[in-house]
């Protein structure tokens, strides 16, 4: 496989500018990129290597606003940051941050995980996490890309 990185996600919404300080102000991101076109436009904003892609939405949405942790059916459930502190960082939001689910614990998992739900200013669920960390050996994709079973890498 040649280059490649995650780039983007692009979203949709009511209020850009209210989305746009809202990812500013509590998660760091910073405008990038303002493409004009003619009496909209788009705005890229960026954290790292990672964009979000605002857009103005056209019309209104035709679910309603999800809740929890983000949508059962088929679609994006959340998109998530991890902080130092989840206490800190609701602090700091106050009533910007609008929890949807916990803070829950899941010491169970991994000692030390934490995790709040909210709500961005257009209703999409936010992750915020404390603690998480990867796997150390974890287990093998039961199917390859081709829909074709691998063998556990003992066997092979």
């Amino acid at each position: 496989m040649g280059f490649l990185v995650f780039s983007h996600m692009a979203i949709s919404c009511q209020d850009p500018i209210a989305t746009e300080k809202f990812y500013t102000k509590y998660f760091g991101f910073v405008r990038a990129r303002v493409v004009s076109l003619g009496d909209q436009q788009i705005v890229f904003i960026k954290l790292g290597e990672m964009y979000l892609e605002i857009f103005q939405a056209q019309g209104e949405s035709p679910v309603l606003p999800t809740d929890r942790d983000g949508p059962q059916y088929p679609a994006w459930r959340h998109f998530a940051f991890q902080v130092d502190d989840i206490s800190a960082k609701l602090a700091e939001m106050g009533n910007d941050a609008k929890i949807t689910l916990g803070p829950l614990n899941f010491d169970d998992y991994i000692p030390g995980w934490r995790s709040v739900w909210i709500a961005d200013p257009d209703g999409r669920i936010v992750e915020i996490s404390q603690g998480f960390i990867d796997q150390d050996n974890p287990p093998l994709l039961e199917t390859d890309l081709t829909g074709g079973k691998t063998q556990p890498a003992h066997i092979a």
